[in-house]
């Protein structure tokens, strides 16, 4: 089916964002998988094209444009080229919200322009090492000491945590509170007291640094509270829909590149005399992984429209998640087995989506939670 969500000016920013991943990533991408860490030349080549800041008004350097179709471009391409390096994503559709619906006046002049140049990079830096999606279980803690926050705490599995110059930490600033004693404080580079530990060894995304981070008596002013105090409940609410949907997005798009290089694949590979795709058993598995790629995209695209109206629900959100990465996790498996030996050489695409991938069902709230999000919703 022809997809209708686009118009000619999305279409143009692809061919320009093609054309950054081109000359800027795809030649480099390589290197920064064995370093562990993309270069800040990157970032600030991604500023300069205009790829960060997509909704950050003009104003203070970004693209003024709320319209999330742009960003449903930019992560189908990343995902397409294989660039899980640069973190573009998390940066303008984690991370941007709170800076752009949050932030006051004084705290936007001071962190938008280098956010949208690339100067600035950002993390979000919720899970910690006893809590992952249980936010009443969070023990990072900042006391009001007057003129500042006094921060103490650790935090893990914080992607571009080696990178961040800004990043958005969640901590418990009412004891007493729950998961609504929590509030969001941004940290920046070189506060005293807080310090990276290493960049995580992780199975696949290997160029993407994720890392520990550790608060020692971490003075934050009080200037840099972003929302409300014990709000941050609300305000992570607020902005799970989209990320869920931003998760979603590149999964429906790895599954459909995974399913055209092994469709590609199977039509050249010959095995007793005649190309796999002669076999109906290939034919059957390239069938059943088309038709659910197909029934995905439809509803994707469906919550992307509902998105860009407003409209698009926590409940719908999880929904997407859950079912396009558990989807992506399936087609992956399912297109490495037909490459067979093949697709377990790291210098085969499908090897590399294989392990890039499975953190999808994992991060942005695992798919238990999305389904426990879906049936309490159902059955209270």
């Amino acid at each position: 089916m022809k997809r209708e969500l686009f118009t000619a000016e999305h279409e143009a920013f692809r061919e320009s964002a093609r054309a950054f991943l081109a000359k800027e990533v795809t030649p480099h991408h390589e290197r920064w998988e064995r370093e562990g860490i993309v270069s800040r030349d990157a970032w600030r080549a991604a500023g300069r094209q205009g790829l960060l800041g997509l909704a950050v008004p003009e104003e203070y350097g970004g693209g003024g444009n709320a319209d999330f179709r742009h960003s449903v471009v930019l992560t189908e391409e990343f995902t397409r080229a294989g660039a899980s390096g640069l973190a573009v994503a998390l940066h303008n559709d984690i991370v941007g919200p709170y800076f752009t619906t949050l932030a006051t006046d004084e705290q936007k002049r001071r962190w938008l322009p280098g956010f949208c140049s690339g100067e600035s990079v950002t993390a979000v830096a919720m899970t910690e090492p006893g809590a992952g999606s249980d936010l009443q279980g969070i023990r990072t803690t900042a006391e009001d000491r007057g003129d500042h926050w006094l921060l103490n705490g650790a935090k893990t599995f914080i992607s571009n945590g080696i990178l961040a110059d800004l990043v958005v930490v969640v901590a418990r600033t009412t004891p007493e509170g729950g998961a609504r004693g929590l509030s969001l404080l941004v940290v920046e580079r070189g506060m005293p007291g807080f310090e990276r530990g290493r960049n995580l060894d992780k199975i696949g995304m290997k160029a993407q640094d994720t890392a520990e981070l550790f608060f020692d008596d971490v003075r934050v002013p009080k200037e840099n509270l972003l929302g409300e105090a014990d709000g941050a409940f609300f305000h992570l609410m607020a902005n799970l829909p989209q990320e869920r949907l931003s998760v979603a997005v590149a999964a429906i798009a790895a599954a459909e590149h995974l399913l055209e290089i092994t469709t590609g694949y199977v039509k050249e590979r010959e095995a007793f005399g005649r190309p796999l795709a002669r076999l109906q058993h290939i034919r059957f598995e390239i069938a059943e992984m088309a038709t659910e790629c197909a029934v995905t995209r439809t509803f994707l695209d469906r919550c992307i429209v509902e998105h860009n109206r407003g409209e698009l629900d926590t409940v719908h959100a999880s929904m997407a998640k859950w079912w396009a990465t558990e989807l992506q996790k399936r087609v992956a498996d399912r297109c490495l087995q037909l490459h067979g030996g093949y697709g377990y050489m790291t210098e085969y695409p499908v090897a590399k989506a294989f392990t890039d991938g499975r953190i999808q069902t994992i991060y942005g709230g695992t798919t238990e939670i999305m389904k426990e999000i879906i049936g309490r919703s159902l059955l209270s």
